[in-house]
């Protein structure tokens, strides 16, 4: 029943998502593997290739086995699992590692593990459940709990720093409340919030500030340091034109910064040209816009919050990662979905898209009319 219920149209499109991303990390593993050689340690020029083929196809069993799980054991996962890595983004501070000044991983040796990634999909599917439950008992203070888990991981977030994460956990959750009914009042009063909640940021908050005026206002030296991986990745991004350079054929990805993970859409951008992104680009569309058509007649209040959020999640990361390398916002570190390099990456976004599957999972048979007529030929 399983093949008959899930979204075909919705899975064939993840899967499309990754075998592009593995052509892509194919064509960025040789940049990336030089850049992080040295003269004691060359790295093989296909090592993130090699590695991110491993990623998927631990991710696509992954993805198949939560999308067939029932709706009430996904949530109840979901919940756990949001328990278990809230706890150790708290613990980060204590016991992840350092890299490139921020603390957001957990090093195990053979792997690091990302809390925040896997925290995503399963804090949204929870926050989800907690606004469903309204539509039994419209007088729960669901909204404010909900705000105050949004705002501690927000805080968490930003002490490691990471200002894109705390974005799109904070985007989600405005999503949701609208979804599910919050007044105009409410959202108006949150959007204002928001607003000065970047104001703050800019005024006390020292990676913003800094962020900020090095992407509107850089002098001549973030020109040299902050700046540079944002003009390298416009150079990277526009020097195949239309169609592309072809496989292998760039030569400016080489002097891009992270070619494999954040900036891999300019990696495309050079080797398979900007109709190559442009199909990108398209395909996160048509999928957030068949999730959010297909819950149009949804009625089941936590099958559609939580189909939405995960939806939301996976337009809004690929919207960020997309402006930055694009030169439209500055960098925040933000992997592109199913694209990108990175095993915590892709293991959490597997997640994700098995519960949006296990979530949007429809019986075709099971509305149909008995007295349907069936008209025969005489």
């Amino acid at each position: 029943m399983w093949f008959w219920e899930v979204d075909r149209v919705l899975l064939l499109m993840a899967l499309l998502l990754m075998a592009i991303g593995l052509v892509a990390v194919a064509a960025a593993s040789p940049a990336s593997a030089r850049r992080y050689s040295d003269a004691t340690h060359q790295m093989a020029s296909m090592y993130y290739f090699w590695r991110q083929l491993v990623w998927v196809a631990v991710s696509v069993p992954v993805m198949f086995i939560v999308s067939m799980m029932p709706v009430a054991v996904a949530r109840r996962l979901a919940l756990a699992g949001a328990g278990v890595f809230l706890l150790l983004l708290a613990l980060l501070p204590f016991i992840g590692s350092e890299v490139n000044g921020s603390v957001r991983w957990i090093d195990f040796g053979v792997a690091e593990l990302q809390p925040s990634e896997f925290l995503k999909p399963l804090f949204i599917t929870s926050i989800a459940w907690m606004l469903s439950l309204r539509a039994a008992d419209p007088a729960l203070p669901m909204q404010w709990i909900t705000g105050g888990l949004t705002a501690v991981v927000g805080v968490l977030l930003m002490l490691q720093p990471d200002f894109g994460q705390t974005m799109v956990f904070g985007a989600v959750w405005v999503i949701l409340l609208m979804i599910s009914g919050a007044s105009p009042l409410a959202i108006g009063g949150l959007f204002g919030s928001a607003l000065g909640g970047v104001v703050a940021a800019y005024l006390f908050y020292d990676t913003a500030r800094i962020r900020i005026d090095n992407f509107l206002f850089p002098s001549k030296e973030a020109a040299l340091v902050d700046r540079y991986q944002i003009d390298m990745a416009h150079a990277t991004l526009s020097a195949g034109g239309f169609f592309g350079t072809g496989p292998g054929g760039g030569t400016v990805k080489f002097r891009l910064p992270e070619a494999h993970t954040d900036y891999i859409f300019s990696v495309v951008g050079e080797e398979f040209g900007l109709l190559a992104c442009a199909v990108i680009a398209t395909l996160y569309l048509a999928m957030v816009l068949r999730v959010f058509l297909k819950l149009i007649d949804e009625e089941d209040a936590f099958k559609l919050l939580a189909a939405a959020g995960l939806a939301a999640q996976f337009g809004i990361q690929a919207t960020i990662n997309m402006a930055v390398n694009t030169g439209l916002a500055p960098s925040k570190g933000m992997t592109l979905p199913f694209i990108s390099y990175g095993g915590s990456s892709m293991i959490a976004l597997s997640i994700g898209m098995g519960l949006l599957l296990a979530f949007t999972r429809r019986n075709p048979y099971l509305k149909r009319s008995p007295y349907t007529v069936r008209w025969k030929a005489s």
